[in-house]
This record gives structure tokens, sequence and C-alpha cells, in this order.
């Protein structure tokens, strides 16, 4: 190959990717419109253990009467009912359909007598992307619950951290003292 059919390659390369480039950028007109933040709304936004919320969205969220899937994302959200629906797999799922002027209406949720923590609620049809809503579930005092590891057991781990630390400084003085002792 000579220098000259290099460099035409490598222009040929160069508009092919400008090309492919320019032809692409339009389609980005044609992706998805996602819905504007809290086209869908939970009520209340916090509840205890148990409790019943209800799951709406606005018009225009939907097409006019399509089906729309709403899930129930959170820990043990399996055990949510939506509606009359119990799910028994790992996340609750259930359909319904939009109202002619593609909001949904009102569906009561009920989480789960064990629940803890937050719970995504999320709405999702054919056409669009949907909505999506979430529930804080509290302690039946109003505080939340508590999560995460155990402060006794994480204490635990400090102490045999640090039993762990002082071990093996003594290992080193032990061998700092032999060494001593062998140059003598």
């Amino acid at each position: 190959m000579t220098g000259s059919m290099r460099a035409s390659i490598r222009v040929l390369v160069a508009t092919v990717i400008a090309g492919a480039a320019a032809l692409a950028a339009p389609a980005a007109h044609a992706a998805t419109i996602y819905p504007p933040t809290g086209s869908c709304v939970v009520d209340p936004t916090t509840t205890t253990p148990g409790g019943t919320v209800a799951f709406s969205c606005a018009a225009e969220t939907f097409s006019p009467n399509e089906q729309v899937t709403i899930t129930v994302t959170g820990e043990n959200g399996a055990a949510a009912e939506i509606g009359f629906v119990r799910t028994a797999i790992a996340t609750a799922s259930a359909d319904a359909t939009s109202t002619a002027d593609g909001s949904l209406a009102s569906i009561d949720i009920t989480l789960p007598s064990d629940a803890r923590g937050t719970y995504n609620i999320a709405a999702v049809s054919p056409t669009s992307a949907g909505g999506t809503a979430a529930v804080t579930v509290t302690s039946a005092d109003g505080s939340l619950p508590t999560t995460g590891l155990d402060s006794a057991a994480l204490t635990w781990l400090w102490v045999a951290g640090g039993a762990l630390v002082v071990a093996g400084a003594a290992l080193g003085v032990v061998a700092v003292v032999r060494r001593r002792r062998d140059l003598r």
C-alpha cells in the first residue's frame, strides 16, 4: 500500500463515521418522552407496616384506555397487595387500565405487615414511560425503623479488628527482639 492509498482509506473511514453520526442525531427526537416529575403520586407518602396507600397518575401520563402495569418494589415487596391481587413473586405487580384522558385512577396498595424502609411504586405502559412515586414506612410510633447492622454486632467487629492489630504488633515486637538477640 502506498502512502496516498492509506490517506484515502483514512479519509473514507472518517467520512463514513461523520456521516453515521450525522444520520443518527435526528433519531434522538423520536425517543420516548418521559413524563414530568410528579406525574404519579402516592397518598399518604408515609405509612406504617401493613398500611394502605392510594396510587394514581395524572391525565396524559398514558394513552387513553391502555393497559398499565403497576409494580411495587421494596423489602418483601412481593407481599404487597395491589387492589385485591396478592402476588407471590419477588416484586409485586398487577395490571390496570388508564382512563379516557390517559390518567390512572386511584388504586389502593396495601404494604406487607413487616414492611420497612422505602417502597417504590412504578406505572408503565407499552407507549409511555409512565411515572413513579415512593412511600416511606415508619414504625407505629412515627419514627423510622432501624435498618442495617445491629450496633452491638458492629462493636464486636471493631473489638475483633483491634485485637488483630494488637496481635500483629506483638508479633512484630517479638521478631525485632529475636533478630537483635541473634545479632549479638
